[in-house]
């Protein structure tokens, strides 16, 4: 009777202790997550293929979608495709506060909901899209810039500057400074966002800036390694040729693709390309580690302080890169062929990528296990 009385007991203390044990990664509490920016249709087809090609390895991923109310973009349709095709691994987060072009650089009515959010991430996404109001960085508007979605700038600039801080005020404690591990990655527009929200200036235009072309004749004459997206579609938009180009880049020897994810300054991955505009004066905190073949712009950025923020100007994330049945022109007389064409008969492009999405996989998983057990 003695022995089954110690029995049960044991049985109730196991029981005890294990209900106070917090749940492996992967159970509802555990789960790794996400927070992007501008959370379009792309966007979520881009994750999604990312997911399903084993680029984003994280199988009980949670991932936010967030975004400002005055922002052009219809997210109804967004959220209707994530319903649609039984998402429910991604949810939205719409913020409502007053932002504009004078308190995006200080605390402001979007502080308290930001901070929330930093705090629930294990990772944070900007991609891409439209031009930045110069205005922001106290430039004039260049003819060639095009304006469409201001609120969505002054909402994602914000955020920036209230994660890593700026040179708009020094004395701002940024939220990183709480996590300084985090991993934040930006993809073109984001890797100029990440730039200007730090104090970082854009070229408005590179190819009259930079090369001092006028003239769409003269700019393909420079070749595919200076064109950053695709001039043709200028002079033949009935066509339908890809508004991307590829180049390779040059990985600079110090830098974070050299001493983080293992490539020699030799090697030249291939990137895809679509921007006009490029960073000029560099944010706080933020160095060179990619350029362009001539070395004039600047491909990818890292941050000197929090070492897992990173800046890409080109696409690591297009859907279409792993679609191997897709058939694109770049010129007229191009034979038609596929971006992952491209990839795979020029390495180390795949493993590039892939070493990519590996860090910021790893990354995330590491960030939920420091919060976790921060929380025991």
């Amino acid at each position: 009777m003695k022995i089954k009385r110690w029995l049960l007991a044991s049985l109730f203390l196991c029981i005890f202790l294990f209900s106070l044990t917090p749940p492996p990664l992967g159970a509802q509490s555990g789960q790794v997550r996400l927070t992007v920016f501008y959370p379009s249709v792309g966007t979520i087809r881009n994750l999604q293929a990312l997911r399903e090609n084993g680029f984003i390895n994280l199988p009980g991923l949670k991932v936010t979608g967030v975004y400002h109310v005055r922002e052009a973009t219809n997210y109804d349709d967004a959220r209707k495709y994530a319903a649609d095709n039984g998402l429910d691994w991604f949810t939205f987060k719409v913020f409502t506060a007053e932002i504009g072009p004078d308190n995006i650089f200080k605390s402001n009515g979007l502080t308290a909901e930001l901070s929330e959010i930093f705090k629930q991430s294990d990772g944070i996404i900007f991609f891409g899209g439209p031009d930045i109001p110069p205005a922001v960085w106290g430039d004039r508007t260049s003819l060639l810039t095009e304006i469409t979605d201001p609120y969505r700038h002054y909402f994602e600039l914000s955020a920036i500057f209230h994660l890593l801080g700026g040179w708009q005020d020094p004395n701002f404690r940024a939220f990183m400074e709480d996590n300084p591990d985090l991993p934040i990655l930006g993809i073109c527009l984001g890797a100029q966002s990440l730039n200007v929200g730090t104090g970082g200036t854009l070229i408005q235009d590179i190819w009259s800036e930079v090369y001092g072309k006028n003239y769409v004749e003269d700019i393909i004459a420079l070749g595919p390694d200076r064109w950053h997206n695709n001039p043709y579609i200028k002079l033949h938009p009935d066509l339908r040729l890809s508004g991307y180009s590829f180049h390779w880049i040059k990985l600079l020897p110090d830098g974070f693709f050299v001493n983080r994810l293992g490539f020699s300054d030799r090697d030249r991955p291939r990137i895809l390309s679509s921007h006009h505009q490029a960073l000029k004066k560099l944010g706080r905190g933020f160095k060179v580690i990619a350029t362009s073949p001539d070395g004039k712009i600047a491909e990818a950025i890292h941050h000197t302080r929090y070492p897992n923020v990173v800046g890409l100007q080109f696409h690591p994330e297009h859907y279409r890169l792993w679609d191997q049945n897709l058939q694109v022109k770049f010129a007229p007389e191009d034979k038609p062929t596929s971006y992952w064409q491209i990839l795979s008969t020029n390495p180390p492009s795949v493993d590039f990528h892939r070493k990519i999405w590996q860090w910021l996989t790893e990354a995330m998983k590491q960030n939920r296990v420091k919060m976790e057990s921060k929380a025991r």
